[in-house]
């Protein structure tokens, strides 16, 4: 028999690291190849790790909330074989990922290099950095944070920590003097978020965020203080869009076994407004404007559990009405299955989020950060409407369909997001019925 070193994966660019959530066997059970056997989170996405080999799990080295690092050994497996001193070599070679979509997006990160490989020279977790960003911690007030993280590694409450004590720590204060003489603009006193104690009555019930809850809830307060955020509504006659859904459904369902929804329609309508007004296809990097070259289009998932995650579709404006049917099936699919890779939730670059999925009618969304706007498209319902024809006005039963559009008001103006809004709306409502799929 020999031994066998199940490493963490890697889990696409910019990802190092990852804490375990549970594992899926215990030590002693036997494990076949692929079989998952442990639940990981990134600050982007929960997935399994499956193993590459078959084989007897005898040791557990990484346990739960633990974290581990990527080549890192997290399990020691016991397959067959002859002899322990070459288990090294015995290891699958580890599946090399596609290398993703060229990315502008890079540049965004870094402001956060400088602090990232300081003088410390510890890891810092993306969130960390995202933390150490927005409050401008510099190198020496980072170098005088103690983590008490796994090996003094500086976790995200160190740095809560830090920025809520800074103005109380003469130490700091000096600090943040001879920096603030530099670059004065830059030192101004960070905004800390107060903690409210509230109180309860008998029968409250005390329910604990659980991790992916508590990076939504502090991505979304990080947006709405990062982004001025303005909303545009429309009301949109998709009609044309459902006939042309209900004559083509069955047949791709037959043809291809994938299910066809609204969505592929709603992505190839933005797909094409983002060809039209380029300038909705950006981020904003301090003074700096990054226009980015690829369209990746992030789709909000509702999960079992209540959360919401954002998969991407990637170089979506390259898809046909098929291939987005299909990309959005999968991503959907895996997304509810805990099946994601990191890599699946990078690079957007735009995000619609189908708030008619559950019954509503419009919704102002958030936007993902370091995106720009994000459209909500709401129910369709059939209402009268009043249309024009040759012979006068009449009134007729439409599908009618409310479309919002919140958007940066630092970059995109009322004139740029209204616009862009309308487009999408003429391309649905100018849906060819005869269109391939």
């Amino acid at each position: 028999m020999a031994e066998y070193k199940l490493l963490l994966p890697s889990m696409g660019e910019g990802v190092m690291e990852a804490t375990v959530i549970t594992w899926l066997v215990n030590e002693g059970d036997r494990v076949n190849e692929d079989d998952s056997v442990v639940e990981i989170a990134t600050d982007k996405v929960d997935s399994d790790v499956p193993t590459p080999v078959s084989g007897k799990l005898v040791k557990i080295l990484k346990n739960k909330d633990e974290i581990a690092k990527v080549g890192e050994p997290i399990a020691i497996l016991e397959i067959e074989g002859e002899g322990t001193a070459d288990a090294e070599a015995v290891e699958v070679p580890q599946k090399e990922e596609p290398a993703p979509a060229v990315e502008v997006v890079a540049a965004l990160e870094e402001p956060l290099k400088a602090v990232a490989s300081g003088e410390s020279g510890q890891f810092l977790s993306p969130l960390v950095k995202s933390i150490i960003q927005q409050e401008k911690i510099t190198e020496a007030e980072l170098s005088s944070i103690k983590g008490t993280g796994l090996e003094g590694r500086i976790t995200k409450d160190d740095i809560l920590t830090f920025v809520k004590n800074r103005g109380s720590q003469p130490a700091k204060a000096e600090v943040a003097r001879t920096e603030t003489k530099e670059t004065p603009k830059e030192e101004a006193k960070p905004q800390t978020q107060t903690v409210q104690t509230l109180p309860t009555s008998a029968g409250d019930e005390i329910i604990p965020m659980d991790r992916m809850r508590k990076i939504i809830a502090e991505n979304m307060v990080k947006s709405k203080q990062i982004s001025p955020h303005v909303t545009s509504f429309i009301e949109t006659d998709v009609t044309n869009v459902v006939k042309w859904r209900n004559k083509n459904k069955s047949l791709f369902e037959k043809r291809e076994g994938e299910k066809l929804t609204f969505m592929p329609i709603f992505v190839r309508a933005v797909v094409r407004a983002i060809q039209d007004y380029p300038m909705i296809n950006i981020s904003v990097n301090g003074d700096q404007i990054l226009k980015k070259k690829n369209i990746n289009i992030g789709m909000a998932t509702a999960l079992p559990d209540g959360n919401l995650i954002v998969p991407v579709i990637k170089n979506a404006d390259q898809l046909s009405l098929s291939g987005l049917a299909k990309a959005i099936n999968d991503l959907a699919h895996r997304a509810r299955n805990k099946k994601l890779k990191p890599e699946d939730t990078q690079g957007a670059t735009y995000t619609i989020s189908n708030v008619g999925s559950f019954g509503n009618l419009m919704g102002t969304p958030i936007i993902p950060q370091p995106q720009v706007a994000i459209l909500a498209v709401g129910a369709i319902v059939k209402k009268p409407a009043v249309l024009e024809t040759k012979d006068g006005d009449v009134i007729a039963i439409r599908n009618l369909m409310f479309m919002s559009h919140s958007y940066d008001h630092r970059v995109v103006d009322g004139s740029l997001g209204g616009l862009f809004l309308k487009r999408v709306n003429d391309y649905l409502e100018s849906w060819d019925l005869d269109t391939e799929v």
